[in-house]
C-alpha cells in the first residue's frame, strides 16, 4: 500500500525537501519513491539534471520533465527481459496535456523561463514553483492509480 500524506503532510514534506536545496524534479521523484517506500539517491542525483529547466537552461519545466520520468518509473523497460508498459505513452501524453492545459497557458509556456519569469534560478523560484510541484504530484497519483500502478 503507498504511502498516502494529507495535503499538510504533502506541503511540510515538500518544504524540507525545498530547504534541503533540492529542485522541482527531485522533489517530485523524492516524493514518489517515498510514497513507494523506496529509495535510490542515484536516480534522485540524476534527477538534478531536469530540474530549472533541463540544468539552467531555463528550458522545459522541470515539472514536466520529472513528471514524465515518474510515469516512466512505473511503465518503461528497465532490463533486457521487460517492454515498456501498453499505457506508458498514454500516461506521459495525459500528463503533458494536463502541463499544457494547467501550467503551459496560464503561464504562457511550458518552459521554465516562462513559468517563473525573473525568478528561475533564484531561491524566490519556490513562491512559483511550490504550488507547482504540489499540483503536479496529485495530477501523477491520479494518472498512476487510474492505470492501476497505484492502490489505495
Amino acid at each position: 500500500m503507498p504511502n498516502v500524506r494529507t495535503d499538510e503532510e504533502l506541503i511540510q514534506r515538500m518544504m524540507e525537501l525545498a530547504e534541503g536545496r533540492y529542485n522541482c524534479s527531485q522533489i517530485l521523484m523524492l516524493l514518489a519513491l517515498e510514497q513507494a517506500g523506496r529509495e535510490n539517491p542515484d536516480l534522485v542525483r540524476a534527477m538534478s539534471g531536469l530540474g530549472d529547466g533541463c540544468g539552467f537552461f531555463k528550458e522545459t519545466c522541470g515539472i514536466m520533465t520529472g513528471g514524465t520520468s515518474i510515469l516512466a518509473l512505473y511503465g518503461a523497460k528497465g532490463e533486457d527481459s521487460e517492454e515498456d508498459a501498453d499505457n506508458l505513452l498514454l500516461m506521459v501524453e495525459e500528463y503533458g496535456d494536463w502541463f499544457e492545459q494547467e501550467i503551459g497557458k496560464p503561464y504562457g509556456g511550458t518552459r521554465c523561463i516562462d513559468i517563473t519569469k525573473e525568478l528561475a534560478g533564484t531561491p524566490d523560484v519556490k513562491q512559483i514553483c511550490g504550488g507547482l510541484v504540489f499540483m503536479a504530484h496529485r495530477k501523477l497519483n491520479e494518472i498512476l492509480g487510474h492505470y492501476g500502478y497505484l492502490t489505495s
